[in-house]
C-alpha cells in the first residue's frame, strides 16, 4: 500500500491555489505499519478555533519555516511530540482554503510504526489512530449539507468510534485516499475552497 502511495504521490501535481491568503500546513501522516493507519488529533475544548474538532497536525506558517514542509513538521513536533527524523515526506495534495481564509497546504508523510507520541496540553486533548482499510470501506462514509446563501455543499464526514472527522480534514483526507489508493470517494464539493476563496477576496 504505502509503495502505491509514494508512487501515485511522485507522479501527482497538486492544486495550487495561488491567493493573498495566510499560509498554513498540516501533516497527512500514515503510518508504516503492515495495515497503514492514519494519525489524527483532537483540538482541546478550550481552544478559541476549532475546539473539540479532529484535525490533522498542523498550524499556521511561522517566518522561521524556510517553506510548508518545514511548518508541518514543525507543528506535529510541537501538536504530538513527532521527531522529524522518523517521518519520510513523500509529497502533498491539493491546498484548500478553510472557512477562516487560510490556505491550508496538505503534506504526506510516512511515520515509522509504533513511535511514541505525546498530545500538548495547551492544543489537544487526544491523538488517536485509524486503519486506512476503514475510509476505503464505503459503508463508513456520510455527508453533511452545508448552505451559504445560494450556494449548497455536501462534504464528506466518518464517524469512527467517539470522533467525528468531517469539514476540512475530512475534505483532504478523501483528496489523498483518492489520489493514491483509487478510492473513488465522490469529494461532494471539491469547490468550496475556491468558492471560500473568492468570498473571503471579494469581501
Amino acid at each position: 500500500m504505502l509503495a502505491q502511495v509514494q508512487q501515485r504521490l511522485d507522479n501527482h501535481t497538486p492544486r495550487v491555489i495561488d491567493l493573498p491568503l495566510q499560509k498554513a500546513a498540516v501533516l497527512i501522516p500514515i503510518t508504516n505499519h503492515t495495515q497503514p493507519q492514519l494519525i489524527f488529533t483532537r483540538r482541546a475544548p478550550h481552544m478559541s478555533t476549532h475546539g473539540g474538532e479532529v484535525a490533522f497536525p498542523g498550524g499556521k506558517q511561522d517566518d522561521t519555516d524556510h517553506d510548508l514542509v518545514a511548518t508541518a513538521l514543525r507543528e506535529s513536533w510541537e501538536e504530538i511530540g513527532l521527531p522529524l527524523e522518523k517521518v519520510q515526506v513523500i509529497g502533498q495534495t491539493g491546498t484548500v482554503v478553510s472557512r477562516l481564509g487560510i490556505e491550508v497546504t496538505p503534506i504526506v508523510g510516512i511515520v515509522e510504526a509504533d513511535t511514541a507520541l505525546t498530545a500538548n496540553p495547551e492544543e489537544l486533548d487526544r491523538i488517536f489512530q485509524v486503519p486506512v482499510s476503514f475510509f476505503l470501506n464505503k459503508n463508513n462514509l456520510d455527508y453533511d449539507r452545508w448552505q451559504d446563501h445560494n450556494n449548497v455543499f455536501e462534504i464528506p464526514r466518518f464517524q469512527y468510534q467517539e470522533y467525528c472527522i468531517w469539514g476540512l480534514t475530512a475534505m483532504m483526507l478523501v483528496e489523498f485516499l483518492n489520489i493514491t489508493l483509487d478510492a473513488g470517494i465522490d469529494m461532494g464539493s471539491p469547490e468550496i475552497s475556491e468558492y471560500f476563496a473568492q468570498l473571503l477576496l471579494a469581501s
